[in-house]
């Protein structure tokens, strides 16, 4: 049995482990207020620019690169995960769809585009082609942060770098249920829900083509900054969830090295009491 010192010595330090996770608890529910309510506020704009470019895909009849299928060399894959650990399967879950959808595009390269240092060191691990990491803002995602990623594969697209471009984020359900998702953003695939419903006619000013040359390069930016809400959210309810469990973990352990102390000290007592009453009777 370990002495009452190092027993002391454990319980003392599980403490400290327990105050910093507390603290991290804390802080985790109050960035994820704030995200939460940002992605409230973006959620709805993000989605329905979606549904609406992909209609206007579908009825537009415009040719446009962003609109037009090639064959495919190179797949772009933006993976949106976290700066920081410490948020349990969160980081993992979202990297390995993102490596499952690379690996089924075996016959192509691949050029990817990580956010998060959690994302670029799990492909580099791999030895993946990564053409651009961004860091630092994960946790409070810009409008801003989203348009420089959005022209640099807009880009790409145009030049014929990347040939279709996935976006592969987490998914917000609630503060315990996170979904790895896996969207293709480039090229604009028409709204395909299987539905042949009457369309209303259409007037393009000052045509279709130039519409889209205007709107699609937008859409991308919104739909990756709703991307980013949506991982901002996620990322802080996992850490949350996770240094509460540790949290009370701590506590558990905390009891049995208490109960552990107590036999330690309890067994001391003991070994001196017979050591007294041995050296009296040898007297």
């Amino acid at each position: 049995m370990a002495s009452t010192r190092a027993i002391r010595r454990r319980i003392k330090s599980v403490g400290g482990t327990q105050q910093i996770t507390r603290a991290m608890n804390l802080v985790a529910a109050s960035k994820l207020q704030r995200a939460r309510q940002k992605l409230e506020s973006a959620r709805p704009f993000y989605q329905e620019t979606r549904r609406v470019i992909e209609s206007l895909a579908a009825l537009s009849g415009a040719e446009s690169p962003f609109l037009r299928g090639r064959p495919v060399r190179t797949s772009g894959f933006v993976v949106i995960a976290a700066d920081r650990g410490l948020c349990g399967g969160y980081n993992v879950n979202v990297c390995k769809l993102a490596g499952r959808l690379i690996n089924e595009k075996s016959g192509e390269s691949e050029s990817i585009v990580t956010v998060g240092s959690k994302s670029r060191d799990y492909f580099r691990r791999r030895r993946k082609n990564i053409v651009r990491t961004f860091q630092g803002i994960s946790e409070t995602p810009f409008y801003e942060d989203a348009a420089e990623i959005g022209h640099l594969l807009t880009d790409s697209f145009e030049s014929g770098e990347m040939d279709e471009i996935y976006l592969v984020y987490t998914e917000f359900k609630s503060v315990v249920s996170h979904v790895p998702r896996a969207i293709k953003l480039l090229p604009v695939e028409p709204d395909g829900g299987g539905e042949t419903r009457p369309q209303a006619l259409m007037n393009y000013e000052p045509n279709p083509e130039e519409l889209l040359a205007l709107l699609i390069p937008k859409y991308v930016n919104t739909v990756i900054y709703g991307a980013m809400a949506e991982a901002s959210a996620c990322e802080q309810g996992a850490r949350m969830t996770g240094m509460d469990a540790a949290t009370k973990n701590s506590r558990k352990l905390i009891a049995a090295l208490t109960l552990e102390y107590n036999r330690a000290r309890q067994g001391a007592i003991t070994q001196e009491i017979n050591e007294i009453v041995g050296g009296a009777n040898a007297l």
